[in-house]
């Protein structure tokens, strides 16, 4: 990941943990249930060439694209998560913490003290911190 990238994912790791758990909560709720493929005169007919007309088939296809978008999410998730070791400063661990529980940096600003050019200074440190860690582990 660029820094840009490794921002952007930091700013969005609240949503993202929550989406991970809504998503798992659903799948383990529609674990048990079974998808009843369609009976009768219609299932004997042919179907559409490169196309799934079945229900069944559609919603096999959108739980396959979703888990495929949760995996997506895993992965930057994990990403932020093996490198935090990487910031030992205090004030960069607040910083990044709250960061990770959604706040903004207005919030952080009034939180912590600061003025909002340094919150944006730390957390300009902690993506390069992150970036270089990244960098020099490959």
């Amino acid at each position: 990941m660029n820094e840009k990238q490794i921002e952007r994912t930091l700013k969005d790791y609240h949503w993202m943990i929550k989406e991970i758990k809504r998503q798992r909560d659903v799948l383990e709720e529609e674990i048990g249930l079974k998808l009843v493929s369609s009976s009768g005169i219609e299932s004997t007919l042919p179907k559409a060439k490169g196309t799934v007309s079945d229900p069944v088939g559609q919603e096999v296809l959108r739980r396959e694209k979703k888990s495929g978008w949760i995996m997506k999410l895993e992965k930057k998730v994990l990403y932020i998560q093996e490198r935090m070791e990487v910031i030992e400063d205090p004030r960069e661990k607040a910083i990044l913490e709250c960061m990770l529980d959604g706040m903004t940096i207005s919030a952080i600003s009034q939180h912590m003290g600061l003025s909002r050019r340094q919150v944006y200074h730390v957390k300009d440190e902690i993506v390069r911190k992150i970036s270089h860690f990244t960098h020099s582990a490959q």
